[in-house]
C-alpha cells in the first residue's frame, strides 16, 4: 500500500516505505490469468500469464482473446491458444506477437475447452457468455477503453479503476492469484515497460513491474521521513505549473499550500483542487489538481498543505503520491471569468473559472454514460449543411464552432453515474427536471481541467439555466389536405438481442414510443427508416400495435396498414411504408431500386429503394412516394475518393443519389402519377454532392424551400443539420404547401429513450410512453394541396391550386428562415 499521511491538524510524520514489495503465493484456489501486457510504449510486448497451485493440470485449457468494441466483430474470438504449460512454480506465460491482442475494449478469458477464431462467444451481445459454447470459462478479464456500446466479459478494468483516466495497457494481480472478482485485485503495470529486458521504464509509486514468469511485484517510492507542518515553506502553485503547456519541475518533491476549490476524491478522479492567492503571473496558473486516493476527506473551502511529486498526467499538471495536511478553514477565490472563445487554456487549468456568457447547449451524445455536455455562444451549424464542402466559408465556420465551445463535466468519471445530474442547475435529472439541446445556461462555475483529451469545466456551483427551445408538438402543415412523412424508427427489431431491444420490456418501451410519435404525426402515408428486414415480420408488429392504439376507424376499418415487400436487400434493416387507408390507397404494385436495377445503386452499402404510388382519396389525385437510406458516413468505402468534409462514402452516395433520379424518371411503380417525393435518410447535408445531384436532376429540398437550410433533423458532434429529406420533383412542387421537421428526438437526450442498457435503474425509470427520444433522427413531414378539379395544362395559366400568388413561389413566403416562424429568407432549390 501507498504511505499516507492521515489529515489532521498539527504535526504529522509521513511513514516511508521503501524499495520493492513482493506479493505473497497464489491465493484463488483455482488457475487465474495473473498477469497480462497487451499494449505498452513503442513496440508492444503481449503476454498473458497464468498461475495455478503447482502441479495442476491446464491441458486442454484455452487463453482467447475476444472483441469488446463495437462492430461487426463484437463478441469474436481473435486469438485462440493452448493455455501455456506450467513450471514448478504453478506459473506458465504465453507470449503473443507484436500486436497479438488487440488494442481498445478486449476481454481475456482462460477457458477449459477450445474456441475456433472467428465463432462468438456472444451471438445476442448481451454481455453474458452464450450458453452451449464448447467451453466454460475458468477466469476473465474485460479490458474497457470506454467506448459507446463497447462489452466486455469478465472482471471489468476500465480506464479509472484505479483511479487513471486511459485504457489499461498490462496489469498484475496483487497478491499474486487473488481472486474475490473485483477490480481492486489488480494493479496496473507501468506502461513504459519497467521490468522487460530492455526498457527502463518509469515506474511510479503504486504500479506493479511487468513480471512474466515471475511473481507479481509492486513499487513503492522511497522516501525519507518527513515532518510536515502548517508552517513549512511552500511553492507557490504557479511555479509548478509553469507558464508553458508542461510543469517545469516534472518529477520533484514540492510543497504546495492553498484552498480546496473542488473536491473530487469520489467519482472516480480521487482527488482534489488546490487553489492559492497567486504568483502575480499572468502566464501561469494559480490552480493544481492534487491526485490522493488514500488521502482523508477534504472539502472546498479547506485550506490544505500538500506535499508530493510534480507530475504530468496525460497533459494535466498534478501533485501525486500526495501527503496531505489539514491547516484549519481558507477562503474560496473568486471565480476567474472565462469568455468564449477562449485564446489559452492553460494559464488557468485547475483554476476555479465562471462562464458569465449565455451559452447553448450543443451536444449530450456522452450525457447519459459520462455526465457531460457541449456549450457554446450558440447553436452550431455542421458546415457544409450551410456551406460548399472544402470551401473558404466551410472552413471558417468549423473553426468558429470549434473555439466557441466547451465541455461542462459532472466532476466523476464513472460511467453511467447516478444520479444523473442536471448540467445547469447541478440538481438531479429527472423528467420534470430536464433539458433540451438550444436551452442555455448562463454563469456556471467550476474547475477548468484537461482530461480525455478536452477541455472541461468540473461544476461546483449552478448557473442560470434557461428552457429556451421547449417541446413542440408534431408540425401541422397550413393549407395541406395530405401530408406524408418521413420517420427513422431507430432499429425497430421484434428479434430480440439484435440492433434494436435487448429484452421483451425494452421492446414494449421501444414501441410505446414509436406508436406514440406515428399517432400523432397522423400523416396518410409515413415512410420509415431502421425497421428490421424479417420479412415483414417487424412492420406487421408495427401497424398492429397502431391499430390497437388508436382504434378502428367509424366503419370499423383498420386506421393503418402496411405495404407487404417481404425481405427487402441483405442489410439487417430496411425501408418500409405504412399508410392510412381511409385517406390514400395504393395504387400499382411498389417498386425497389438495387444493384440489379441499376448497379450504381450499391446495395451492398445503400438500403434498396421503396417506391409506392398511391391515390388521395379526396381528390383522385395520384403521387408516388420513394422511400430511401443511404450509406452512412460511419464507416469507409473502398474506393473513397478522400472528401473528409462529407464523410465516408459520399461516391457511393452520390451514385446512388443519381440513379435514383434516373430510376425516378422512368415511372417504377407502372402508374400515371401528378408527381414524385423522394424521402427518407439519405446521410449528406443539403450542400453535399448528393443533393446536388438531385437538384441538377430537377428536385427540389423542401425543408430548404420551407423552412431555410438552417433546418435540421439531426445532431453530430453539437452541429445541426439535417439528414432527412422531403423533395419533390418537379410535378409534384406545385402541389407542396409545406415542409416541417418534428424536433422531438434530436434535441432530447439518449437518457430518457427506450433502452435499458448503460443505465442504472433510477435512470431505466426517467422512460414515458410519449413521442420524446423515439428515435435519434427528428421526423419530417410534408404537406400537399391537391385540386379536385384536373389541374392546368403547363404553361396555359396559374398555379392549379391557389394561381400565381402560390405561396411556394410568392416572395412573401411566410416561412423561410431559421425554423418556423423565424422570418423570411430566399427559397432555395436544390
Amino acid at each position: 500500500m501507498r504511505a499516507r499521511t492521515l489529515l489532521g491538524t498539527g504535526t504529522v510524520a509521513a511513514l516511508a516505505l521503501t524499495g520493492i514489495v513482493t506479493a505473497p503465493a497464489h491465493a484463488a484456489g483455482h488457475p487465474v490469468i495473473n498477469e497480462f501486457s497487451a499494449n505498452i510504449t513503442g513496440t508492444d510486448i503481449e503476454y498473458i500469464e497464468i498461475l495455478a497451485d503447482p502441479g495442476t493440470d491446464v491441458s486442454g485449457h484455452s487463453l482467447l482473446v475476444v472483441k469488446g468494441d463495437t462492430g461487426t466483430q463484437q463478441g469474436l474470438v481473435l486469438q485462440s491458444n493452448p493455455a501455456p504449460a506450467l513450471d514448478a512454480d504453478g506459473r506458465g506465460t504465453l507470449q503473443y506477437p507484436v500486436n497479438g491482442i488487440q488494442n481498445g475494449s478486449v476481454s481475456l478469458l482462460l477457458v477449459d475447452g477450445t474456441a475456433a477464431v472467428g465463432s462468438s462467444v456472444d451471438a445476442d451481445l448481451d454481455g453474458t457468455i452464450d450458453a452451449g459454447v464448447a467451453f466454460t470459462v475458468v477466469d476473465a478479464i474485460a479490458l474497457l477503453d470506454g467506448g459507446s456500446g463497447d462489452l466486455g466479459w469478465g472482471t471489468a478494468l476500465a480506464p479509472s479503476f484505479d483511479g487513471g483516466s486511459f485504457t489499461v495497457g498490462g496489469a498484475s494481480r496483487v497478491p499474486d492469484g487473488v481472486d474475490t472478482d473485483a477490480p481492486s485485485d489488480w494493479v496496473r503495470n507501468d506502461y513504459d515497460g519497467a521490468g522487460l529486458a530492455g526498457y527502463t521504464g518509469t515506474i511510479s509509486a503504486g504500479e506493479a513491474y511487468n513480471t512474466p514468469g515471475a511473481a507479481n511485484e509492486v513499487f513503492e517510492a522511497e522516501e525519507p521521513p518527513v515532518e510536515l507542518t502548517c508552517e513549512a515553506d511552500a511553492t507557490a502553485i504557479g511555479a509548478v505549473q509553469g507558464a508553458g503547456d508542461s510543469t517545469p519541475v516534472e518529477g520533484t518533491t514540492v510543497t504546495v499550500r492553498g484552498t480546496v476549490t473542488g473536491d473530487w476524491q469520489s467519482g472516480g478522479f480521487n482527488g482534489f483542487t488546490l487553489q492559492d492567492a497567486g504568483d502575480g503571473d499572468a502566464a501561469t496558473s494559480d490552480g493544481i489538481f492534487v491526485y490522493a486516493p488514500s488521502s482523508p476527506d477534504v472539502a472546498a473551502g479547506d485550506l490544505v498543505q500538500v506535499t508530493g511529486t510534480a507530475a504530468e498526467h496525460y497533459g494535466m499538471t498534478q501533485v501525486s503520491n500526495a501527503s496531505v495536511l489539514d491547516c484549519g478553514d481558507g477562503a474560496l477565490p473568486a471565480p476567474v471569468e472565462l469568455t468564449l472563445p477562449v485564446a489559452d487554456h492553460e494559464p488557468t487549468e485547475s483554476m476555479l473559472v465562471t462562464l458569465p456568457q449565455t451559452l447553448s447547449i450543443l451536444e449530450y451524445y456522452s450525457y447519459g454514460r459520462y455526465g457531460q455536455v457541449v456549450v457554446g455562444t450558440e447553436r452550431q451549424m455542421q458546415p457544409t449543411a450551410v456551406a460548399d464542402p472544402g470551401s473558404a466559408e466551410a472552413a471558417a465556420i468549423a473553426a468558429t464552432n470549434a473555439a466557441n465551445r466547451i465541455t461542462i463535466d459532472d466532476g466523476r468519471s464513472t460511467q453511467n453515474p447516478d444520479p444523473a445530474i442536471h448540467p445547469g442547475n447541478l440538481a438531479e435529472f429527472t423528467l420534470e427536471n430536464d433539458f433540451r439541446g438550444g436551452d442555455t445556461i448562463t454563469g456556471i462555475t467550476g474547475v477548468l481541467d484537461w482530461r480525455f483529451d478536452t477541455w472541461a469545466i468540473q461544476p461546483t456551483a449552478a448557473g442560470t439555466y434557461a428552457e429556451v427551445n421547449s417541446r413542440e408538438a408534431s408540425p401541422e402543415i397550413a393549407g395541406a389536405t395530405l401530408e406524408v412523412a418521413s420517420f427513422n424508427v431507430l432499429n425497430y427489431f421484434t428479434t430480440l438481442g439484435s440492433r434494436g431491444a435487448q429484452t421483451a420490456e425494452e421492446l414494449a418501451r421501444q414501441e410505446a414510443k414509436i406508436v406514440a410519435a406515428i399517432t400523432e404525426l397522423d400523416s396518410a402515408v409515413v415512410g420509415l427508416l431502421e425497421i428490421e428486414n424479417n420479412d415483414g415480420a417487424a412492420l406487421d408488429a408495427l401497424v398492429a400495435a397502431l391499430n390497437e392504439a388508436a382504434g378502428p376507424n367509424a366503419d370499423g376499418s383498420a386506421r393503418w396498414a402496411g405495404i407487404d415487400t417481404g425481405t427487402l436487400g441483405t442489410d439487417e434493416i430496411t425501408t418500409a411504408i405504412i399508410y392510412q387507408p381511409a385517406l390514400v390507397s395504393p395504387e400499382g404494385a411498389h417498386a425497389v431500386l438495387d444493384s440489379s436495377v441499376d448497379p450504381r445503386f450499391d446495395t451492398t452499402k445503400n438500403r434498396p429503394a421503396l417506391a409506392q404510388s398511391f391515390r388521395d382519396l379526396a381528390t383522385d389525385r395520384i403521387l408516388t412516394v420513394a422511400v430511401n437510406h443511404l450509406k452512412s458516413k460511419g464507416s469507409a468505402c473502398e474506393g473513397d475518393t478522400g472528401e473528409p468534409e462529407q464523410g465516408n462514402c459520399n461516391d457511393v452516395r452520390t451514385a446512388a443519389a443519381e440513379a435514383l433520379a434516373d430510376w425516378l424518371a422512368t415511372g417504377p411503380t407502372g402508374v400515371e402519377s401528378d408527381g414524385s417525393l423522394i424521402i427518407g435518410d439519405l446521410n449528406s447535408y443539403d450542400h453535399e454532392d448528393p443533393i446536388a445531384a438531385l437538384a441538377a436532376a430537377g428536385w427540389t429540398d423542401l425543408l430548404a424551400q420551407f423552412q431555410g437550410e438552417e433546418e435540421y433533423t439531426y445532431v453530430f458532434d453539437g452541429q445541426l443539420g439535417y439528414l432527412d429529406y422531403g423533395l419533390a420533383d418537379a410535378e409534384m412542387l406545385p402541389y407542396v404547401v409545406g415542409a416541417d421537421a418534428w424536433h422531438a428526438n434530436a434535441d432530447e437526450t439518449s437518457l430518457i429513450d427506450y433502452s435499458m442498457q448503460f443505465k442504472q435503474a433510477a435512470q431505466d425509470a426517467l422512460f414515458a410512453p410519449d413521442p420524446y427520444r423515439a428515435s435519434d433522427h427528428d421526423a419530417v413531414v410534408i404537406g400537399l394541396a391537391f385540386p379536385e378539379d384536373e389541374p392546368e395544362e403547363p404553361g396555359t395559366g396559374g398555379h392549379p391550386v391557389f394561381g400565381d400568388a402560390h405561396p411556394v413561389h410568392g416572395d412573401d413566403h411566410p416561412g423561410q428562415g431559421f425554423g418556423k416562424g423565424k422570418g423570411p429568407g430566399a427559397p432555395r432549390a436544390v
